[in-house]
C-alpha cells in the first residue's frame, strides 16, 4: 500500500470545556486528534501545545502503529502535564512517518450538543 500523508500538522484551534451534561465517557466534552497511518512503519508522534499567554507544553508522545488508526482524546493527555480546560490552545503535531490527521471536538455543555470535525493543516517541513 502506498504511504500517504504528511509528517507535520497544525491544529490552530483547541478548547476543552470543563463542563459536560454527562459523566459518561462518550458524552464528556473533549478534543481529539484522529490519526491514520496507512504506511508500513509505525509513526512516533510528538504533540506540542501553544497558548496565548504562557509557554508551550510538550512534547506529548504517542505511537500510531503501521496500517492502523488512533483516536486520541486530548483530555487523556497527562505527560508532561494535563491539557488545561477552559483555555484556548493550538497544537503542532510532528510524526516520524506520514500520517493523515483529523481534529474533532465534542462540546456537551448544553442538551443540543455540538460536534465539529475538520482535517488538520498539513504543513510542508521547511
Amino acid at each position: 500500500m502506498q504511504s500517504i500523508g504528511r509528517t507535520l500538522w497544525a491544529i490552530p484551534e483547541g478548547y476543552i470545556p470543563s463542563d459536560s451534561l454527562s459523566d459518561a465517557h462518550d458524552l464528556v466534552s473533549h478534543e481529539a486528534a484522529c490519526f491514520l497511518n496507512v504506511g508500513e512503519n509505525d509513526a512516533d508522534v510528538q504533540i506540542t501545545l501553544f497558548f496565548e499567554n504562557r509557554d508551550p507544553v510538550g512534547p506529548y508522545r504517542v505511537k500510531v502503529p503501521a496500517r492502523r488508526t488512533l483516536h486520541l482524546r486530548f483530555n487523556d493527555l497527562t505527560d508532561p502535564a494535563p491539557v488545561p480546560r477552559d483555555t484556548s490552545y493550538a497544537s503542532l503535531i510532528e510524526a516520524s512517518a506520514p500520517l493523515i490527521v483529523q481534529h474533532t471536538r465534542l462540546d456537551s455543555r448544553q442538551p443540543g450538543m455540538a460536534l465539529l470535525s475538520t482535517i488538520a493543516y498539513p504543513a510542508v517541513p521547511q
